[in-house]
């Protein structure tokens, strides 16, 4: 018996028992549409974090005192003499800028809306090492931080929240914790992430936020962005960073108070948590593949005794033992084979319907199903329809033809 026969008889076997055939085929098409859109969503969610964090920013380095790692006492905190110290060229050649931020909540105020954010302190150079755009105004400048001017720039959820717009709020006079600043231009849009939403926010002068609105530690600073000079040079400028540092903070060798993290130590972590849960969920999702597997090894051992006394009459006309178990194993892989393709649809459509549900609800996930995942469940339904399909097969293929012929 050749591979077409075995194909043509055993659609016509699954064809004359619809019903139970279709049931069977259910739970491979749950199991199959469950691993694809689990792999999606998780998929999705990695790339939303990654894209988040490579959006804060080129070859950025984010310097943090304390030390994450080991418990240092004695610890300094960051200032704009390190700040300042690490820009200078000659101290570290790899280095493309600097921007130190401190970082707090505020409430800003208008016409009787209030809303409370990420209030930030930045200096010129935030815009470049952060890749900030506007989408009207100007950035804050030099003359603004001497003069502790009361300047803000606007999220554009914050735009939203306050003025119902985004555009013609430029020259608008809001409160931010009771005092009156001028607002001087809107963010453009990046999205939230793994940092939060980086369009709640709101940027004013470093020096306004340290002696007006967050009452800092005159010249004391929450982070240090540091910008490479290209994605090749990172490693040397946190190098050259960390050296500068010590030697500023009078630390021993090994027991630095403070903490460098690059965006590739940020992706990299991620990738590792998002990962893992796209393992976990697929693992789950594939317990329904397993369900479905046992589905196929019931109903094939039911038809095995239904139609025993088919196989005495095969055998007692000259069918060998091979031909009978590839007949029954071509039947429980095509059962799984078309579970599979259909669950290749239905996964597509849940994993279609979470990304419509996560951007009405404004979450930045986009599942992404890819060849890999739909090759993978294939086969592995495809797989899962051998595996149990086996036995019942080789309890066919080992009928002695005269007891066969006698069942009753």
């Amino acid at each position: 018996m050749n591979l077409g026969q075995s194909i043509l008889e055993a659609l016509e076997s699954l064809s004359a028992n619809k019903l139970r055939s279709g049931l069977t085929i259910l739970g491979i098409v749950i199991g199959v549409g469950a691993v694809i859109a689990m792999l999606g969503v998780g998929q999705g969610a990695q790339n939303a974090i990654t894209g988040s964090i490579s959006g804060i920013g080129s070859n950025l380095l984010f310097v943090f005192s304390g030390n994450f790692q080991e418990d240092v006492r004695n610890v300094k905190p960051l200032t704009k003499a390190d700040a300042a110290a690490i820009g200078d060229p000659f101290q570290a050649p790899s280095v493309a800028a600097v921007a130190p931020v401190v970082q707090g909540d505020a409430e800003a105020s208008y016409a009787g809306e209030k809303v409370t954010a990420t209030l930030t302190g930045v200096t010129p150079a935030y815009a470049e090492v952060r890749n900030y755009r506007l989408t009207e105004g100007e950035f804050i400048n030099e003359e603004q931080i001497l003069g502790r001017a009361s300047v803000v720039l606007l999220g554009p959820e914050v735009a939203d929240k306050l003025f119902g717009r985004r555009e013609g709020v430029t020259g608008e006079i809001i409160r931010i914790n009771g005092q009156p600043f001028r607002v001087i231009g809107v963010l453009e849009s990046k999205g939230g992430g793994a940092f939060g939403s980086q369009d709640d926010v709101m940027l004013v002068p470093l020096s306004t936020a340290e002696t007006r609105l967050l009452r800092r530690t005159r010249d004391r600073v929450d982070v240090i962005f540091v910008q490479a000079i290209s994605a090749d040079a990172v490693k040397q400028a946190s190098d050259e960073v960390a050296n500068i540092l010590r030697t500023r903070h009078r630390v021993e060798l090994g027991a630095d108070d403070f903490t460098i993290f690059s965006q590739d130590d940020f992706v990299a972590t991620a990738q590792v948590i998002t990962s893992v849960l796209t393992v976990f969920l697929g693992g789950i999702a594939g317990i329904s593949l397993l369900v479905g597997g046992i589905g196929i090894m019931n109903i094939m051992l039911v038809s095995v005794t239904e139609r025993t006394r088919e196989i005495g009459l095969r055998k007692a006309l000259g069918a060998r033992r091979r031909d009978i178990l590839i007949q029954f194993l071509t039947e429980s892989s095509l059962l799984s084979l078309f579970g599979g393709l259909i669950g290749i649809g239905l996964g597509w459509l849940i994993a279609f319907a979470v990304g419509q549900i996560a951007a009405s609800s404004g979450t930045p996930l986009t599942p992404s199903i890819g060849l890999d995942s739909i090759l993978l469940a294939t086969l592995f339904s495809t797989a899962v329809g051998l595996f149990f399909g086996l036995y019942p097969a080789n309890r066919a293929a080992g009928l002695e033809p005269v007891e066969a012929l006698r069942y009753e």
